[in-house]
């Protein structure tokens, strides 16, 4: 079997190549159906996302698949190969593999251990479905990957752990407060981290968003991007005691918030918790406020040590995920390996066989006639021969199968046996 995977990805080229390279989804289909069509390529999975483009084929031992898939890109998909060729990687055999099985388990991500990747792998494979371009050896590949992904989420943390410094914030909201169904969010200003976190925020339960803004415009233009709702920003302080989370960005010179404001909420909120998470430098909010009962602040060093602790912890995590996937790489050669050597076995089997049953009719003339129980008795007698004689090869061939010269004692059992491909 010949597998090869040729692709680039947020590691080899800038996103410029990437977003020229990436292939649209309504375009997948027709790629696909093009690319199987090729000479000597027998299954295909085309992956294109917005961090990598990767075509995955299984091809035959002769041809040339790299040829035929930089030729498919350059006529088919009209992509200038010759501008953008130096960007692409390539892996065979078991580095295809393992290549597969670590994008699948977001071992290659930008953000290692991140969730969607494995969506996104899902959606490739029920696309070369839908295609006809998967039924082989490389759709058991790809379904092995799944179950490796699988493996590495429940058998380590490595999905556990925020890495981004808003993703931090919801995490520590959320330790905060149990669950965020049915707390309140309030913007202050305008950054772009802020609205991030305010975003995840409202994904991960949050039912209300209201945006505060010194340009009251640009606070009805960010509100509206998670169906939030602006207020003038000198109506700010009669929200805050509605308010369970603040996320405060606004370049301000001195404390928008200070003390003296949050120590007067108290009474108002009835001594519930509030979370202040301060992503401007300078910071919008007096640190003092984590001095007060029940008042919580992070300002972004806070976020972001977080961030690099659970970044190392992911890293760790990585390691064993490592271990996880080249133990399945070596499994899935086992199997492939199998499968090279059954056909050589079921030929073997056939030509023994056919060479029994032509000898039984070459004598027969010379037997005379024969009773059913000599017919059982010699066919028993030549089966049993031709057995013993298939014994020893096929021993070999499953033997050998998982050696590195496997291959080459196959092709000399074909020759010795005169066995057809």
């Amino acid at each position: 079997m010949n597998l090869l995977v040729v692709g680039l990805s947020h590691k080899t080229a800038p996103i410029e190549v990437r977003e020229q390279m990436a292939l649209p989804e309504d375009a997948l289909r027709e790629a696909l159906t093009g690319l199987v069509s090729r000479p000597g390529i027998a299954e295909a999975l085309i992956f294109s996302t917005c961090n990598r483009v990767e075509f995955t084929v299984r091809a035959e031992p002769e041809s040339d698949a790299v040829a035929e898939i930089y030729s498919f890109l350059a006529n088919d998909c009209r992509r200038p190969m010759e501008k953008f060729e130096r960007y692409f990687y390539r892996h065979t055999q078991r580095e295809a593999i393992g290549h597969l099985f670590r994008v699948a388990s977001s071992l290659d991500s930008m953000v290692v251990g991140e969730p969607q990747i494995l969506g996104q792998v899902k959606d490739a494979y029920a696309a070369a479905k839908a295609a006809g371009a998967l039924g082989g050896p490389l759709e058991e590949i790809v379904n092995r990957a799944f179950h490796v992904a699988k493996r590495v989420r429940n058998e380590t943390g490595i999905g556990q752990m925020a890495v981004s410094v808003s993703y931090v914030a919801v995490e520590l909201a959320r330790k905060i407060f149990g669950t965020l169904s049915g707390h309140t969010v309030l913007i202050i200003g305008s950054g772009k981290m802020s609205e991030l976190a305010a975003r995840h925020l409202r994904r991960s339960g949050a039912p209300a968003v209201f945006v505060a803004n010194r340009t009251y415009e640009k606070g009805v233009e960010m509100a509206a991007r998670f169906e939030g709702r602006a207020v003038p920003f000198e109506q700010m302080f009669d929200l805050l005691p509605l308010v369970d989370i603040v996320i405060s960005s606004t370049g301000a010179p001195g404390f928008v918030i200070t003390r003296e404001r949050a120590q007067a909420l108290i009474g108002a909120r009835k001594n519930r918790p509030m979370f202040f998470i301060d992503i401007a430098v300078p910071r919008d909010i007096d640190p003092e406020i984590n001095k007060i009962d029940n008042m919580f602040l992070y300002d972004i060093d806070d976020l972001q040590q977080v961030a690099d602790a659970n970044k190392r912890q992911r890293e760790r995590e990585a390691e064993r995920a490592e271990a996880i996937v080249q133990a399945e790489v070596e499994r899935m050669m086992e199997r492939l390996k199998a499968h090279d050597v059954a056909p050589t076995i079921v030929s073997l089997q056939a030509e023994l066989d056919r060479i029994r049953r032509s000898e039984i009719e070459r004598h027969r003339g010379r037997l005379g006639p024969l009773t059913p129980e000599q017919e059982q008795a010699i066919e028993a007698l030549t089966r049993g021969i031709i057995n013993k004689i298939a014994h020893t090869p096929i021993s070999h061939l499953k033997t050998l199968a998982s050696h590195p010269d496997g291959l080459h004692f196959i092709g000399v059992v074909k020759r010795v046996f005169n066995l057809k491909e």
